[in-house]
């Protein structure tokens, strides 16, 4: 018995001398490729900060300096003048107050219309929900086209109007998959119990669904403010007035048709020292047109994190 005890012992050290000698192997393994996510991640940041750090530093510099010297940070080469340009010419700052104004109504629209879409597809009782969910995903894969879709526009007065910007695209068939998949997530027993103390259905989305949904409801918010802030294509297509311009399509103008505007430069200046004006003044917009998205994104992040995963995974 003590034999066999003794040896029973033995390969009880044995298997954990073992178990301990793999699980070293293992975290060398891991320690290396934690270093080569690290390398690569800080290769990433810096390939992705160094132009924005040199776009942000050349609006503060003057324009001959960053020709001739670059980058400075000696503060006398320092100067406010692109901004100042900026903040006094009348189209890039009616073009970022029109900007906010249709980001900023889409978002309220897409998000909107998004969740009452997906919550009602992520219902169990509804009637005739695998037809909408093949209607919408029909959608997803084909479109009528930019000709068709023009016409339409066209044909319901929305041409040179701030409608033809927000409620075309409002609503996304992926971001409709994304928020029914969220509220297929939250327990039912919640909804269940609502109905039992007389809860309808409209209370029990107001109260006990929307309180549970902040997160998804960020995500979409992010979602479509971005990308409604970045576009400009509907605004060349359905935009005539040039008061109507959102802030990319002016940013456009200056960035590659080279067209500034005649009053942001005295005409006595030279041609190569306008040329250096110009890009200090892009690069002034350019820091302007990304404060929304800078200023918007700590404030969602913790939200963004949780509903993209959450919505997706569930």
């Amino acid at each position: 018995m003590e034999a066999e005890t003794k040896r029973e012992q033995k390969k009880r050290l044995q298997k954990s001398e073992l178990y301990r000698h793999r699980l070293m192997n293992n975290s060398k393994m891991d320690r290396a490729l934690l270093f080569v996510n690290k390398f690569i991640l800080i290769a990433i940041v810096l390939i992705v900060t160094i132009p924005l750090l040199y776009v942000l530093l050349g609006s503060f510099l003057q324009p001959s300096i960053l020709a001739t010297k670059g980058i400075s940070f000696n503060a006398e080469h320092w100067t406010l003048d692109g901004y100042s340009r900026i903040f006094n010419d009348g189209s890039i700052m009616r073009g970022f107050l029109n900007s906010m104004l249709y980001a900023g109504s889409f978002t309220l629209v897409s998000v909107g219309l998004t969740i009452l879409a997906g919550y009602a597809l992520s219902v169990d009782g509804l009637v005739g929900k695998k037809f909408f969910m093949v209607f919408f995903l029909f959608t997803m894969f084909f479109n009528g086209g930019l000709v068709p879709t023009y016409l339409l526009v066209k044909n319901l007065g929305m041409i040179n109007t701030p409608w033809a910007i927000i409620l075309p695209g409002a609503i996304g068939v992926w971001n409709i998959i994304l928020a029914r998949t969220y509220f297929k997530g939250l327990p039912n027993e919640l909804k269940e119990a609502a109905k039992i103390d007389g809860a309808s259905d409209f209370v029990i989305f107001i109260k006990i669904i929307l309180p549970l949904s902040k997160p998804i409801i960020f995500v979409l918010a992010l979602y479509a403010f971005i990308g409604q802030w970045n576009s400009y294509f509907q605004a060349m297509i359905y935009l005539e007035d040039r008061s109507l311009y959102p802030l990319q399509l002016v940013l456009r103008e200056i960035l590659i048709q080279n067209e500034v505007q005649p009053g942001m430069i005295a005409d006595q200046l030279a041609r190569a020292e306008m040329q250096r004006i110009a890009e200090m003044i892009k690069y002034s917009s350019i820091v302007i047109s990304s404060l929304p998205l800078l200023i918007m994104y700590p404030f969602f992040q913790k939200y963004f994190e949780k509903g993209v995963m959450v919505g997706s995974l569930k």
